[in-house]
């Protein structure tokens, strides 16, 4: 299904971040010009976390936020979504406390590719099913 056009923005982000998830596994493959040393990739997530995931995680709590209360599904799929948030963003913070930093990553990586997908595939199916008139008075320039 093609998302709503209030969603793309949150949809493009999933797509960088799925890719830096491929790149911080343990198995990755390599991308032109881009360094699989631990370090390297420590620095890139730093970035990447920095730029791109802090605000795309503020983006899809404030969507949390004005659908809440409205279908008690979705309200039990958000609070799913707000765990796992947590979860992942723990988990970042630990990188560098981690004796084994690959592993953290590839299990960081792991779990925000399942996390993305859970989103993508569950969570604005439902959003689409059931708000879409929430969703069409999204804009995202005002966060």
């Amino acid at each position: 299904m093609v998302h709503h056009v209030a969603l793309a923005p949150l949809s493009h982000e999933h797509q960088r971040l799925l890719f830096v998830c491929s790149y911080l596994k343990a198995d990755a493959a390599a991308h032109e010009g881009v360094p699989l040393e631990t370090a390297d990739k420590l620095a890139y997530i730093v970035k990447v976390f920095q730029e791109v995931m802090v605000p795309h995680i503020q983006k899809e709590e404030y969507l949390f936020e004005i659908c809440a209360g409205k279908n008690a599904a979705l309200d039990a799929l958000i609070q799913e979504l707000l765990v796992e948030h947590q979860q992942i963003s723990r988990m970042y913070s630990a990188l560098t406390e981690q004796t084994n930093l690959e592993t953290a990553m590839d299990q960081l990586a792991r779990s925000l590719e399942a996390h993305i997908q859970k989103e993508e595939q569950v969570f604005f199916e439902q959003l689409q099913q059931n708000q879409s008139a929430l969703l069409d008075s999204i804009c995202w320039e005002n966060q």
